[in-house]
């Protein structure tokens, strides 16, 4: 009897250890590209030295990003970023500084890596890069310096699920609705130390903006990974903004793999939804929490900061000004998104309409030094997390939805159903 066949992780895993390897195997693997941002690099370094580092294994094969606490809020944090500068220079890679943006968007923007490379980084939404037919895989501190001395690191190869999403997304639900319903379904550990495949026809239709909204946010059901396959849009991305990267070796699952479960779901009578505090898995549609009044508003993050995303907004708050309760928090995921948003007039419109535009960076999300709510308030927030304490008050309540949930609850004031306001 043949053999089952294997899983995108599979692949990638066996094509970077040089041998054929599956699900449950310990393996050593060459890594493509590993990076680290301001909130893991310092541990990091600390790591590298302790385990007698000199070099990092390969200068275009490394970066760090200054994106969650940019710019510094207080002296600490600068002595950190200043380690991290000093370390960059010495060692000869690339250090993105205040002024570039989300580690996540930056990296799918400028990303040397073709599609079937093994990604790590020293954050837990790494699997942002699947979108682009990557297993991309977050790691802690000191793994990561393992990796910026080898080149290598130890992996238990995830076994897999396959999501297949089919139907047409209807009218005010986005890509967020998607993965809140999922995580929803699914719970917070449902996926735990899986790789998720995506496919079906729905996927098929998303933007490349929202696939990586997608992969972003398996980590918040405990998965590993989460990666999609290669189409004429992930092409069109890699030569549009990674014309450097060697040529694409597109991976795909074999039609006999072997998966750990199949779910399929049909989301075309999908409402928009809303991840209610404290847990990403607290899942509702957004009609049984509409009309909850809201002191916040947030749009931005690795998860919803994209051009995309602020189209939608601005195409929603066009012509209407935010509620003059509510304070709307606007953050553009890179520099370049935010160079866009202005030449396309979308800044100025958000601002118009009485929006706080930030500078490219992590913002509000981690809650270090922008945009903390008071004790009591109520947030509604694109951000991927909505854990006690996430924007810096333990005290407030956070809720997680959509671009267009949001942009339309920031003008009414109250949780708001977008479809009420396009």
């Amino acid at each position: 009897m043949s053999k089952l066949g294997k899983t995108i992780a599979e692949k990638i895993l066996s094509s970077h250890c040089g041998k054929g390897t599956r699900a449950g195997e310990i393996v050593v693997a060459q890594v493509d590209f590993a990076f680290a941002q301001d909130g893991t690099a310092p541990l990091a370094i600390e790591s590298f030295r302790k385990m007698g580092g000199k070099e990092v294994f390969h200068r275009d094969k490394v970066a760090f990003f200054i994106d969650h606490n940019a710019p510094s809020p207080k002296p600490e944090v600068s002595t950190l970023h200043r380690l991290m500068r000093e370390f960059s220079r010495e060692k000869g890679f690339p250090l993105y500084d205040i002024a570039e943006g989300i580690c996540h968007q930056v990296m799918v923007e400028r990303l040397p890596v073709s599609a079937g490379g093994l990604i790590v980084g020293a954050d837990s939404h790494t699997s942002t890069y699947g979108a682009l037919n990557c297993l991309s895989i977050g790691v802690g501190s000191t793994d990561l310096a393992a990796v910026l001395i080898s080149g290598k690191l130890w992996f238990k190869v995830p076994e897999t699920l396959k999501v297949i999403l089919k139907g047409k997304l209807s009218p005010g639900v986005y890509s967020k609705d998607v993965i809140l319903y999922l995580i929803g379904q699914l719970g917070a550990e449902g996926a735990n130390y899986k790789s998720i495949e995506f496919e079906g026809s729905l996927v098929d239709d998303l933007s490349m903006e929202a696939r990586f909204t997608i992969c972003n946010m398996v980590a918040e059901m405990g998965a590993k990974a989460g990666i999609m396959s290669v189409n004429d849009k992930t092409l069109e991305w890699m030569r549009k903004y990674n014309p450097s990267a060697s040529p694409s070796q597109p991976v795909r699952a074999d039609g006999d793999a072997n998966y750990k479960n199949i779910l399929e779901y049909d989301l075309s009578s999908l409402e928009p939804q809303v991840a209610k505090p404290h847990r990403v898995d607290n899942v509702s549609p957004v009609s049984e929490v509409a009309g909850l009044k809201i002191d916040q508003a947030f749009l931005g993050t690795c998860t919803n900061g994209r051009l995309e995303d602020l189209r939608i907004a601005a195409r929603i708050l066009e012509g209407r000004e935010v509620h003059p309760e509510v304070r709307f928090i606007v953050v553009p995921a890179s520099k370049r998104i935010f160079l866009e948003a202005m030449k396309e007039g979308l800044i100025g419109l958000l601002i118009k309409a009485e929006a706080a535009v930030l500078n490219p960076g992590c913002g509000p999300c981690v809650g270090t030094h922008a945009g903390v709510p008071a004790d009591g308030e109520v947030v509604l927030s694109t951000a991927n997390r909505n854990f006690k304490g996430r924007m810096g008050n333990p005290n407030a309540g956070i809720y997680l939805a959509s671009p267009a949930t949001v942009a339309a609850s920031a003008i009414k004031g109250e949780i708001t159903n977008p479809r009420s306001v396009q």
